[in-house]
């Protein structure tokens, strides 16, 4: 894994030498073994690579590369998990090293680049230039596990792993969009295609672009769909039986981590105790001769702490594992660096034990996998079972009557109900123990007076509903979650609830919090679950080989139980988070209320100040939750004080 950067322009001809090293040195901490410059100042084109060194450590490996013919010049952040076998497909080619890049470069000129891209297996962000008809291309994984920002700014096109390296080049001017920020505030991450600034975007998954010095007007192009995965998957179902859908589930997980294992380094796995990660670690303990290094993160707060689970876990697969018992006030301390780690306002608070976590494995080891992905295909999230459940409970009641009931539940304040369940939780079934119970009825009711399945769904995901209210002058944009012309035709909730949150809650929240956590760290993460292969596979399931009974994952499950005792498994869904809310109250009350002053706010000019100031104060009495909309206001205030 690596950062890549450049630019293409007709400025500063003479300097781009300096200017690309100036960008990648804004993103040495994503490779910091090595480093490499190509410019073509007649053309106008400066390509920068930081090396993580982990496949072929030799010079071999070095980019930015060129091709064997010369034609194309490279840059590559990520990993090809298939090159051998594309090595195969590549007869007489003549080889320099073993490195994937190589591979890469070779079926560029073999097959073409979206030919190439349809062949490759992997995690990947790439710049790629053609010498012969001067165009550049850039193109991103089918899931979104690698980032790459590009936009024109002026006349310069810039392109990069990460915003830091576009802020190191001169011509960058650093507007922030404000209807980018008005989503943001809804969803806790700046959405793709958009970033937190103008003119600049987001790489789409599973999209290649190519353009022209001075095109201007250049479009993503797909080179992989996954509504068309989803689509095609549901109307072409798996018609095999229970137990050899589990046999081919396992067979293509066993292959996609056999091939996430291959590494020159050291190599582990994040373990939490929950279902994705211990499926993950049981099947590579399953091809491993020695024990699979794994970490996990533990809290003594009551609610958060997983790492019990994960200890029983790794002792009963014979796994070398470290754990950490943090603090507080080590987790407080993280939050001064969070701006600087994710580089874009980001407030997913889960963020937090993610950078403990990674920091914890770098010592360790420079790869690691992670079971990210298990929810999002197999129907393993609350709101699959929670927004469906309560269409058909309550969708007949007219509106006025769901709104008195949505008063009802929040009479109490969570913590009330959370005393509520958890004196009940004997005479509960397990569908219905849960962590923080009174933060889910809160948002319950938060969306008890929609209108539609499809409200409900949006209600579930957002945090501040009517965030351009918050922003003065700004409104939301199209989102692949809002705009009709991106709907996938699914033949149930469920399904759509899955797809939607495969395109964005997954690149836009999961793998962004994962990836900058990890490099940060100079840490690589894989993601096995990710494998295209078995996405494509997930897709062609039925409902009810992912959601039966009442719980999700039922397949993933089946596979997991041939090598972990169910008692081991059976708990309620916890999630990986850290107690915002009491912190808020208490250590990090003075922080807060010093990023959200209301005469700061206003001298500012981003934020209304007012609606921020309700949300505080109804948090701080505690007869209200509101330290997910509070996350959002004090991430974005950190960011842009850390960059001011």
């Amino acid at each position: 894994m690596c950062g890549i950067t450049g630019f293409l322009t007709q400025m500063d001809v003479g300097r781009s030498s300096v200017i690309a090293n100036r960008m990648a040195d804004a993103i040495i901490h994503r490779g910091p073994d090595d480093f490499g410059v190509w410019v073509d100042e007649v053309a106008g084109v400066a390509l920068a690579h930081r090396r993580l060194a982990i496949l072929d450590l030799s010079p071999a490996g070095h980019q930015p590369m060129l091709s064997v013919s010369g034609r194309f010049v490279m840059v590559f952040n990520g990993e090809i998990y298939n090159h051998l076998e594309l090595r195969e497909e590549l007869a007489g080619q003549i080889w320099r090293g073993h490195s994937d890049t190589e591979t890469l470069l070779a079926g560029f000129e073999r097959w073409g680049i979206e030919g190439t891209l349809k062949k490759s297996v992997g995690m990947f962000a790439v710049a790629l230039w053609d010498r012969e008809s001067r165009t550049l291309t850039l193109a991103r994984d089918r899931l979104g596990e690698k980032p790459l920002y590009y936009g024109w700014q002026g006349e310069s096109f810039l392109f990069g792993s990460e915003l830091r390296a576009l802020r190191a080049h001169p011509a960058f001017g650093a507007e922030i969009d404000r209807n980018a920020l008005a989503l943001f505030l809804r969803h806790n991450a700046v959405p793709a295609p958009y970033s937190i600034y103008r003119d600049i975007h987001k790489l789409p998954p599973g999209t290649f672009l190519t353009l022209h010095a001075r095109q201007k007007d250049a479009q993503p192009e797909a080179y992989w769909s996954a509504r068309a995965v989803a689509e095609s998957g549901q109307r072409n179902l798996f018609r095999g039986s229970d137990a050899e859908a589990i046999m081919e589930l396992e067979r293509l997980l066993r292959q996609s981590i056999a091939g996430q294992m291959l590494a020159d380094v050291p190599l582990g796995a994040f373990l939490s105790g929950g279902i994705d990660s211990t499926a993950v670690v049981a099947l590579m303990q399953a091809q491993s001769t020695r024990p699979v290094k794994t970490f996990t993160i533990g809290f003594n707060e009551v609610g958060y702490n997983e790492a019990e689970h994960a200890h029983a876990v790794a002792r009963h697969l014979g796994c070398e594992h470290t754990e950490l018992y943090v603090t507080p006030q080590d987790a407080m301390d993280m939050i001064p660096s969070l701006a600087a780690i994710y580089d874009e306002p980001f407030a997913d608070s889960s963020q937090i034990p993610t950078c403990l976590v990674s920091r914890l494995a770098r010592q360790h080891v420079t790869v690691s996998l992670s079971g990210d992905g298990g929810d999002e295909l197999f129907g393993g999230y609350n709101r699959y079972f929670w927004a469906r459940h309560l269409w058909r409970k309550l969708g007949w009641m007219p509106r006025p009557l769901r709104a008195a009931l949505a008063g009802v539940l929040t009479t109490l304040p969570p913590v009330a109900w959370n005393t509520v369940f958890q004196k009940l939780e004997r005479w509960l079934p397990s569908r219905l123990r849960y962590a923080t119970p009174g933060d889910k009825l809160h948002k319950a009711a938060e969306i008890l007076a929609v209108r539609s399945p499809e409200e409900i769904y949006l209600g579930l995901v957002s945090h501040w509903k009517n965030p351009a209210q918050l922003v003065p002058g700004s409104h939301e944009l199209p989102t692949l979650l809002t705009d009709p012309a991106h709907r996938a035709d699914l033949p149930d909730f469920e399904h759509t609830m899955m797809y939607l949150d495969t395109v964005t809650y997954l690149p836009d929240d999961i793998l962004t919090k994962v990836d900058r956590a990890a490099m940060s760290v100079s840490l690589e993460t894989r993601v096995p679950l990710l494998d295209h292969r078995l996405v494509e596979f997930a897709w062609s399931l039925p409902l009810d080989m992912k959601i039966r009974h009442g719980q999700g994952k039922w397949l993933l499950r089946q596979v997991l139980y041939r090598h972990v005792p169910q008692a081991l498994m059976d708990r309620p869904k916890m999630g990986f988070g850290v107690p915002i809310d009491h912190w808020l109250r208490g250590p990090l009350k003075d922080w807060a209320a010093a990023l959200i002053e209301p005469g700061r706010l206003t001298r500012e000019g981003v934020f209304d100040p007012a609606p921020i100031q309700r949300k505080w104060a109804e948090h701080q009495s505690d007869s209200r939750n509101w330290s997910y909309y509070l996350w959002d206001v004090l991430m974005f205030q950190q960011w842009q004080e850390h960059n001011a």
